[in-house]
């Protein structure tokens, strides 16, 4: 069984759009989880690119994503990242991947190489 890991907007948006990056997401994408915060980021953009309510969802329904909520505790744990990620300008959406990261005690999967240098207290794996 493979490890858990923890997608970031980026991470699941490259694989969607075939990206540099994208198929070491795809080789993680079975255990991975997403919190709900980037899953609205993503389809977000998805919209943006002019998809309509039912692309998105079939979209993103054919990838069975372990979506996971916005607790209070996550969010708390979200905010109070702020003054360690400050200077690489990390997102909500950011932040809230790292949290739930941290939570679970899995790696953080992203496509933004301003998180290499992120001191969030869980393993960040860039994959571009």
């Amino acid at each position: 069984m493979n490890r858990v890991v923890v997608l970031d907007s980026s991470a699941l948006l490259c694989v969607l759009n075939g990206e540099a990056g994208a198929e070491r997401v795809a080789q993680v994408l079975p255990s991975a989880v997403i919190g709900a915060a980037n899953l609205a980021e993503v389809v977000t953009k998805l919209r943006q690119r002019g998809l309509s309510v039912e692309e998105v969802d079939d979209v993103l329904g054919g990838l069975n994503l372990d979506v996971r909520p916005l607790t209070a505790a996550h969010a708390y744990a979200t905010g109070h990242l702020r003054p360690a990620t400050r200077t690489l300008d990390l997102s909500l959406g950011d932040r809230a991947c790292l949290a739930l990261a941290a939570e679970l005690g899995a790696p953080a999967v992203t496509a933004d190489q301003a998180w290499a240098g992120a001191e969030a207290g869980v393993d960040v794996e860039v994959i571009r």
